[in-house]
């Protein structure tokens, strides 16, 4: 769509970077008190059945990728990674870690609460979610899920991380920044609740449930007092769970403090983008460079009252204007990374196309969020968007941008699987069993979008641009 496929392009290429991204990994605290698992009749996305095995589905996807020897299309060595957000999906400081923990290397045990026991919705006796060792014939084992004995313990259990042994760089998503991915953050109630020690698991009414979920999908209840009010409400019908310290909401400062911290340094850079500066401005934007052709550009599209949807303000567009301008005139190309899509950001995205559009060293728009596979031309530029690693298909891109020597350059986008088996079994909870389950349960998962994948055209692809 926009630039001509010339032949005997792939003898004159030359590969200009060659890079992976992961992103909306949602590494998931499944027992924590603020989850809204009871809204999954109104969504899938509220509880899945495979998330208690987030974190080895994440490890597994960093043994595949330095087990790659080489770029697909070009052959050229994978430079670094990085992640276009929802790294996390509470907001918690204990899911913070364990992320921070799989990318650069390390042991996690993905349990919070009580340190013997699982203390969440799947032990709960409730029929709306899978119970893995239970016999009773809960909704989805009537779809012919499995009973599995052992699975909760298994999915608290230590997992071993390699760490990523390319240089990986972080963007910040909406539920890294706010409590539920929705709702205001540095409320003293959210926090509160997090870390205490009750627990709703049934909301009680479908009617109740229809209009809670009506409040997050409009953003008419960025505070959350329909869910205060709800939670109120509910105080006797909760369970009792065992506080913990750990689920606590992070601030800004804290999530940049933890890049910068040496623990989680790994393979590197220090700060995995985010600098000294960005601490002291509280700013979670950053330019980097990519290769001596390439810069790449990580933006926040996060807001911070309480709205899933993106934002990009007015200082963070002025500063962004200056880099494009900085980078034209040093005869650098761009590679734009958010967590947000072009649809998602209603206030500002609209502005960016056109900005790019203005500007076209800006060969692409790398993002997430929509947890669906989608590439789109936007004249001058393409936007890829990569879905999640907590539904199916549960994919990492692989990017590779080359001159090709005729006046056009390329753009490949390769999606790479995890490096668990394909055939589950399930007796086999170990780590890499586990791994396989993950992926698949996610496939299985009643209610789950079967769009997600994308066309063909949105996954394995050579994107051709003129040359600016």
């Amino acid at each position: 769509e926009l630039a001509p496929a010339r032949g005997g392009r792939g003898e004159k290429r030359t590969a200009l970077t060659a890079f992976t991204q992961f992103t909306d990994l949602h590494l998931v605290d499944v027992q924590h008190p603020l989850r809204y698992e009871y809204l999954r009749a109104e969504t899938a996305s509220a509880w899945r059945p495979q998330e208690a095995l987030s974190v080895a589905g994440v490890v597994s996807l960093i043994e595949r990728v330095n087990g790659l020897k080489g770029a697909p299309a070009t052959g050229a060595p994978l430079s670094f990674v990085v992640t276009t957000g929802d790294n996390t999906d509470n907001n918690s400081k204990a899911e913070l870690d364990w992320f921070l923990t799989a990318m650069s290397g390390g042991r996690i045990t993905p349990n919070t609460g009580d340190p013997r026991a699982y203390e969440g919705v799947q032990d709960s006796g409730l029929k709306l979610y899978w119970q893995p060792e239970s016999e009773l014939r809960d909704d989805d084992k009537a779809l012919g899920f499995p009973r599995i004995e052992g699975f909760l313990d298994a999915a608290i259990r230590e997992v071993n991380s390699p760490g990523l042994t390319l240089p990986w760089y972080s963007t910040v998503g909406n539920h890294d920044s706010l409590p539920g991915g929705c709702f205001v953050s540095g409320d003293g109630f959210f926090a509160e609740f997090a870390v205490g020690g009750r627990k709703l698991m049934d909301v009680g009414s479908e009617a109740e449930a229809g209009r809670l979920w009506q409040t997050v999908q409009d953003g008419s209840d960025p505070k959350g007092e329909r869910f205060r009010e709800m939670l109120r409400s509910r105080a006797k019908k909760m369970r009792a769970v065992t506080p913990d310290p750990a689920r606590a909401p992070f601030t800004p400062e804290e999530y940049l403090r933890a890049h910068l911290s040496p623990r989680y340094e790994g393979a590197g850079p220090v700060g995995h983008g985010y600098t000294k500066e960005n601490l002291e401005e509280e700013r979670m934007y950053y330019a980097f460079r990519v290769s001596d052709d390439v810069v790449g550009i990580s933006l926040d599209t996060t807001r911070s009252d309480g709205d899933y949807r993106g934002r990009v303000g007015a200082a963070q567009r002025r500063w962004l204007e200056r880099e494009l301008e900085r980078h034209r005139k040093e005869g650098s190309y761009v590679l734009v990374f958010s967590h947000h899509t072009s649809a998602t950001t209603p206030d500002g995205g609209a502005e960016l196309v056109s900005l790019f559009q203005r500007n076209p060293h800006v060969l692409a728009w790398i993002n997430g969020h929509s947890h669906k596979n989608a590439i789109t031309p936007r004249g001058t530029f393409w936007e890829v968007s990569t879905a999640s690693h907590i539904d199916y298909p549960q994919l990492a891109r692989v990017v590779e941008v080359a001159d090709n020597g005729d006046g056009t350059l390329s753009l490949f986008t390769t999606l790479i699987e995890s490096a668990a088996p394909h055939r589950t079994a399930f007796d086999d909870l170990s780590q890499t069993g586990l791994a396989a389950l993950y992926r698949e349960l996610s496939f299985n998962a009643p209610a789950a979008r079967k769009t997600l994948t994308g066309d063909p055209e949105d996954r394995n692809t050579e994107l051709l641009l003129r040359k600016p």
